[in-house]
């Protein structure tokens, strides 16, 4: 593609005002890329300046140019016209058109299928490439975990990366001979445009809860950023829609093709009765497509609703019912969710998990309340630089729910980490003086968890909640390798050698 067919694409998707065209502009050259950062323009590329929290990126236009951008996208005029200027009026949403152009529109020929809501993306995605793959249709990935292309994996570094990051990720995949994509879609990303041009096949809400208020400011803004992923859909593709959450049955309402699930209510997808333990969940999935039979090893009720959303999606989209038994029965987990770390021969269960919000450490004590022969151990902390309105608010969840609660660190960023913990305290410390659990504080994650793990009794499940499948700790601007699997795993194989010692 060249750099006149690149910006004619974009003056199609987004008509505004008549392009600045130095004399001897060269337009009809090949196109290298599609850059939003100055330090990673090549020969070649087409730069789109964004506006920033705190620089507007029209002042490094010079620094695209000097490093060979042919063409730059703002939203208002700068003084540098050596190359083309284009003037929109919305730069973020011209880089998302102008990215899926470049690629070639990779998301019309795969099945894409975005997900969105507080909780249960990463799971629902990885059950819904399970199906698709089961169902014989290779399915790359996107999300918080993991970038998957075919047989490839690249850590992820947000949830949903830049309009760039996706098409390129995307053209990839079709490269790869992927047939359908399975995408985490943050409230963020909707906000910003980032999934902007992806035509996607179908669309799911999981839930909304309290969540990124710090970006929002209220819920109403949340859930209004939530909702755009079932605008962006075309009228024939299926809106999957938790109808147990209140906001879930406001938006079935609203979307042009709803599917709804839910396990409390009337849906289209629901469960039979559902057989819990730690070894997984069984029950029938009933589908206006028919009924599953469902063994899968994931743990407790959210799951259940995870997983009907994942077989209500891909049954909508024509996989047969035998591909999705089969998807869920090969699905062995998903990191860090719910994952169990401790061995057989261990005398009590550990688990951790990625819950960081407030309703999800609720649903988290929820379902291993039931699976704990006696107590009920929890680790957790708060993010710094992020939403401080949770922090009470799960430190009066983790005090009513559990036995035995240490509140710790999580990436307290550029907070003082105590301070976080004295607001997560603020919600905790009534509860403890009810008598609810006993609340402890250690600063330090690794020995907290250390600590939790020490102090458990035979029969007590351990959850060590907020980081899940993440491998560093971030503190004051420096980011360190942290596992919390592993460091479960060292207190573990401890309390083993302690007890063949004793």
């Amino acid at each position: 593609m060249t750099v006149r067919e690149l910006l004619r694409a974009l003056t199609r998707e987004m008509p505004g005002r008549p392009a600045t065209i130095p004399a001897g502009a060269a337009l009809d050259v090949p196109c290298t890329g599609v850059a939003y950062d100055s330090r990673k323009v090549t020969p070649g590329s087409v730069f789109v300046a964004l506006p920033g929290q705190k620089a507007d990126g029209v002042l490094f236009a010079p620094q695209a140019i000097a490093a060979g951008a042919v063409a730059v996208v703002a939203e208002h005029q700068g003084a540098d016209l050596r190359v083309p200027w284009i003037v929109v009026t919305n730069a973020r949403l011209a880089v998302a058109h102008l990215a899926a152009a470049f690629f070639g529109h990779p998301s019309k020929q795969m099945n894409v299928v975005g997900i969105t809501g507080t909780n249960g993306k990463t799971t629902t995605s990885y059950i819904t490439q399970a199906i698709f793959e089961a169902a014989g249709a290779r399915c790359g990935l996107m999300g918080t975990v993991t970038y998957r292309i075919g047989d490839r994996e690249i850590a992820a570094t947000r949830t949903t990366p830049e309009a760039p990051e996706v098409q390129g990720f995307m053209r990839q995949m079709v490269d790869a001979g992927c047939a359908a994509c399975v995408m985490e879609v943050s409230s963020h990303a909707l906000s910003m445009h980032r999934v902007d041009g992806i035509r996607f096949a179908a669309g799911v809400f999981t839930n909304l809860t309290r969540d990124h208020l710090d970006f929002h400011q209220d819920m109403e803004s949340y859930f209004a950023a939530k909702r755009r992923l079932f605008e962006l859909l075309p009228d024939a593709a299926p809106s999957v829609v938790n109808i147990d959450d209140p906001r879930g049955s406001s938006l079935a309402e609203s979307v042009r093709r709803p599917v709804t699930y839910a396990i409390t209510r009337e849906a289209d997808v629901m469960p039979g009765p559902v057989t819990f333990g730690l070894d997984g969940v069984t029950f029938d999935a009933r589908m206006p497509q028919g009924v599953a039979h469902v063994t899968s090893k994931l743990v407790g009720k959210p799951n259940v609703s995870n997983i009907l959303a994942a077989a209500g999606t891909t049954a909508a989209l024509g996989v047969p019912i035998a591909a999705i038994e089969q998807g869920l029965r090969t699905l062995t987990g998903v990191p860090g969710r719910f994952e169990v770390v401790s061995a057989s021969n261990d005398d009590v269960t550990v688990v951790v998990d990625y819950a960081h919000t407030d309703d999800a450490l609720r649903n988290l004590l929820e379902t291993a309340r039931p699976l704990a022969p006696r107590r009920l151990v929890t680790v957790f902390g708060a993010g710094g630089d992020r939403d401080r309105t949770k922090r009470p608010l799960m430190g009066m969840v983790a005090a009513r729910l559990s036995d035995l609660v240490v509140i710790t660190s999580d990436n307290p960023r550029s907070e003082d980490p105590g301070r976080i913990i004295d607001e997560v305290m603020l919600g905790a410390e009534p509860e403890a003086r009810q008598g609810k659990a006993e609340v402890l504080t250690i600063v330090d994650r690794r020995e907290a968890i250390q600590h939790a793990i020490e102090l458990a009794s035979a029969g007590d499940v351990v959850l060590v909640a907020g980081k899940g499948h993440e491998k560093y700790q971030e503190i004051d601007g420096r980011v360190t390798p942290f596992d919390d699997v592993a460091v479960a795993r060292e207190a573990l194989e401890a309390r083993r050698e302690k007890s063949r010692v004793g």
